[in-house]
């Protein structure tokens, strides 16, 4: 038996269907399912999601006040005045403000653009930058994915006498800022889609902007859409379905020279977005300001351009050590694990401490708060990750007035703080999780939206489900369960760290790996039918392709057995969180950190275990069964052997027995050390044959021994063989090797399930009060 890493939640709809799913045949079923799961009940809806219809994207005109902001463009571009597009240093950010410039620069306007310095302005507007606008004769700022929160720095531009508009996306907070327009999806009751990313808001005032639709810029809003992991949906589907096919073809040669540092070839993919192209954009941000991704997607000379994206690759390079040497740190500062995590330490980078939060979140399967310490302003700052059932954002905004800053979504938030609130803060969160969530409601969830067989999967299948691309957060790609037992279980990568599974069922074959899962090999025990969670893929390889299902996560239902009978060390592999007990003779040592059981011990009441090695044969069957009863084991490993084997020594027959006993009653005496010899020659008996059978007759009675020398009883007692204790040992101990030793790996799991299944049919007549 084996538990999942995950609590796996099943998206049946227990049959549910639709008239028009019965009409249209072009569809096929598992993709009518698909999008059943997700909420679409029309055949208009279904065919605008399958055949996303640019023309079905919402008027600009239904955001507030972008009538108002679009005139004030408009009159500063007329009235030569200068413009300023304040943007964020993630890859949201950067693409927003390359969406505004180049939408200015369209218009023929004096523009430029500011991003802040994480690490010396931190996020959002700031009152020294506004400074800085006015000195330079800045008399209109346009904020693009930020500003929502920026409620003093709206009051000191207005004092300053500068017209702010701000487009932002982020959560709306108590106060609204002063500012002359803002342009925000969630400020405006009529836009019907609340859920647009920076991107796809400063979008859609560029479209305002330049009176017309602006196919030019959908390669950036697409970036922006799918790395700040926004919804799939509605405008974001289409933003993000036209954009990738926008970058695939893209002329622009910053991203030209972005895709081949990434090696990116042929059709761009929300993968190839959300691994490769947001990354690097976002490392700039978190190592330096953002410049440098501005200046590559605005960059028309491709030398220049390739020398800007080859800058970025070396970035998030070093972003990726950082982050590794963080969260080695981060971890060894992580005692205790009941709520949320709170790392902190002086020197972190604070560029990457969102992404090891993430880390911290994915390992320990709890909320988790990373802050670098400033010791000259006796403040820390940082990033926090939640987990799905826990409303990170909600929680922090009950207790805002112990963050100096603070602002982000429901799994996301950055913070700045005293650092003596830490403490404070830990102890509220913890409080709130403990009154709201149970244990069950911090393990990782994955959504399964259905189960297959082996047979029903085809590379026919795996290019259908891609229909439902581009994948994202709404809209996650599907993932299946499949049961089934592999054929072939194996370790694959340099360290072994990797899983293979290796599936085939009449005519079909599917390849399953588990990235990380390497460790699960030690757990999978032959003939054994294994559940495994995964998207399914395509793997191509010299131009043959073949279907593959990367494993997120698996399972075993049944208890399983580890045959390793008749190796000579016995290997305790290792099983964190898992009681396992060693079941043994005598004094015997297997590992001194088990859990040790002897034969000849007698326990009131034995442990459960996870996990039983078998280390040496029983003195009888009926001890074992009740021992493997009471631990009740999910994994037994036979790890026995023998050195002098009782089933191999051929037994002697009721026929021999009388034999020898007749030569006794003939001779009344016989001299065994004399006569031995010739008995054996006579016979073909081996001594220990002649010895055993000896020992038998004294035994019972039957005969006297003195020095060698046998002697008849002439007035024995009737006594059947079976009487002898030495004679049942020997019948048990053939019996004991027969089963346990000799048999074969289908006769021992039999002879253990029988066991095991005697024990559950005792515990439902327990529960039934039987």
């Amino acid at each position: 038996m084996l538990q999942s890493k995950s609590k796996w939640k099943y998206m049946d709809l227990e049959g549910k269907s639709l008239p028009w799913m019965q009409e249209t045949t072009e569809t096929s079923p598992i993709i009518k399912k698909m999008l059943l799961q997700r909420g679409i009940e029309t055949k208009e809806e279904a065919n605008q999601f399958l055949s996303p219809d640019i023309n079905k994207l919402h008027s600009p005109q239904q955001l507030d006040s972008i009538t108002k902001a679009t005139e004030r463009v408009h009159q500063a571009i007329r009235d030569h005045e200068k413009i300023l597009v304040f943007g964020d240093y993630d890859a949201d950010g950067v693409s927003s403000t390359t969406v505004m410039l180049k939408t200015l620069e369209e218009l023929g306007a004096d523009c430029d653009y500011y991003i802040p310095n994480r690490f010396t302005e931190g996020y959002g507007p700031n009152e020294e930058a506004f400074m800085e606008a006015y000195k330079n004769g800045y008399t209109l700022i346009i904020t693009v994915d930020t500003g929502i929160a920026a409620v003093y720095e709206a009051f000191v531009a207005k004092e300053l006498g500068i017209d702010l508009i701000i487009t932002d996306h982020h959560e709306v907070q108590d106060e609204l800022p002063d500012a002359y327009a803002i342009l925000h999806p969630k400020c405006s009751p009529e836009y019907s889609f609340k859920e647009l990313a920076g991107v796809g808001v400063a979008f859609k005032f560029a479209e305002s902007l330049l009176g017309y639709f602006p196919k030019h810029l959908l390669e950036f809003v697409a970036i922006g859409t799918i790395a700040d992991l926004v919804p799939l949906i509605d405008e974001n589907r289409i933003l993000a379905f036209y954009g990738l096919h926008a970058l695939t073809i893209s002329k622009n040669v910053g991203i030209k020279a972005l895709k081949n540092v990434c090696n990116i070839e042929g059709n761009v993919t929300e993968e190839d977005v959300g691994f490769l192209i947001g990354p690097r954009l976002n490392a700039v941000g978190r190592l330096q300001d953002a410049d440098l991704a501005v200046q590559l997607l605005m960059c028309e000379d491709p030398s220049e351009a390739l020398e800007l994206a080859e800058e970025i690759q070396r970035l998030n390079q070093k972003r990726q050590q950082i982050v590794n040497d963080i969260v080695k740190e981060a971890e060894e500062l992580v005692q205790d694990v009941e709520g949320v995590i709170i790392a902190a330490k002086e020197g972190w980078n604070e560029g990457v401490l969102g992404i090891v939060a993430s880390k911290l979140v994915r390992k320990y399967e709890r909320p988790a708060i990373v802050l670098t310490i400033k010791p000259e302003t006796k403040e820390a700052k940082g990033s926090a990750r939640s987990i799905p059932a826990f409303d990170l954002f909600h929680h922090c905004m009950k207790i805002r007035e112990l963050f100096t800053h603070f602002g982000g979504h429901a799994q996301a938030a950055g913070m700045t703080l005293p650092v003596e609130n830490i403490a404070l803060i830990n102890e509220r969160l913890n409080m709130f999780i403990s009154e709201e969530l149970t244990e069950s409601d911090f393990k990782q969830e994955i959504e399964i939206s259905g189960k297959l067989e082996i047979t029903d999967i085809s590379l026919d299948l795996i290019n259908e489900i891609s229909r439902l691309a581009p994948f994202g957060m709404k809209n996650p790609k599907p993932v299946f369960e499949i049961k089934d037992i592999p054929m072939e279980v194996r370790q694959i990568g340099s360290n072994r760290n990797h899983l293979k599974l290796q599936f085939k069922k009449e005519n079909t074959q599917l390849d399953g790996i588990g990235f990380g899962l390497g460790d699960l090999y030690h757990d999978i025990s032959p003939n054994t039918p294994i559940s495994v969670v995964g998207e399914l893929g395509i793997n191509e390889w010299n131009g043959v392709k073949k279907s593959q299902v990367m494993i997120q996560d698996m399972k075993i239902d049944s208890w399983q057995l580890f045959d390793k009978r008749g190796r000579k060390q016995i290997e305790i592999l290792p099983s964190p969180n898992r009681k396992i007990i060693a079941l043994c003779h005598g004094d015997k040592q297997i590992d001194p950190n088990i859990i040790h059981i002897r034969y000849d011990e007698e326990i009131d009441r034995l442990p459960e275990a996870d996990v039983l090695y078998i280390c040496d044969l029983p003195p009888d069957l009926d001890k074992l069964r009740s021992i493997i009863q009471e631990t009740n084991p999910k994994m037994i490993h036979a790890s026995y052997t023998i050195e002098d084997s009782a089933y191999l020594t051929s037994f002697p027959s009721r026929d021999e027995f009388i034999w020898f006993y007749a030569l006794i009653k003939k001779r009344k005496k016989i001299d065994f050390k004399k006569e031995s010899a010739a008995i054996m020659n006579a016979k073909g008996w081996s001594k220990e044959r002649i010895i055993f059978i000896s020992k038998v007759f004294y035994e019972l009675g039957f005969v006297r021994i003195d020095n060698g020398v046998i002697e008849i009883n002439p007035n024995p007692s009737k006594r059947d063989l079976s009487d002898s204790t030495l004679y049942k040992q020997r019948m048990n101990q053939m019996e004991i090797e027969k089963t346990l030793y000799y048999s074969n790996y289908e006769q021992l799991w039999n002879w253990f399930t029988n066991c095991i299944d005697d024990l559950q049919a005792a515990k439902e007549e327990i529960t039934n009060g039987l």
